[in-house]
């Protein structure tokens, strides 16, 4: 249960980007959404674990700050590997890595409380 309330809260959070950020587009409705966000989520999972640990030394001397680099990349391999994903550059992604990562967390917050309660 806790897995679908997460890609849901995923799928949303990629709604919310594309709203906010011009050169994001996700083609299509809400099931395209859930698409972009199921193959976000396997790409983050399996690729970005390892680019994680491999760029440790980047992340240490930055404070964290070169994660954020590191989620617009996996966000920029997802709209290559998507025909549904459009990203018109470099920024975009990194402002909508952004964006998915506060509403993600904001989300997933919300509906803890709402499952604990």
């Amino acid at each position: 249960m806790n897995l679908l309330i997460r890609w849901g809260a995923l799928a949303a959070s990629f709604w919310v980007a594309t709203a906010l950020i011009p050169g994001i587009n996700v083609l299509g409705g809400f099931t395209t959404y859930l698409w972009v966000a199921l193959l976000f989520g396997l790409i983050n999972s399996i690729l970005g674990g390892l680019v994680k640990l491999l760029t440790l030394p980047a992340v240490i001397l930055t404070f964290g700050l070169f994660l954020i680099v590191v989620n617009a990349s996996m966000l920029l391999l997802t709209a290559e590997w998507s025909d549904k994903l459009d990203i018109d550059g470099f920024w975009p992604a990194v402002l909508a890595s952004l964006v998915i990562s506060v509403m993600t967390r904001i989300l997933g917050g919300i509906s803890k409380k709402a499952i604990s309660s």
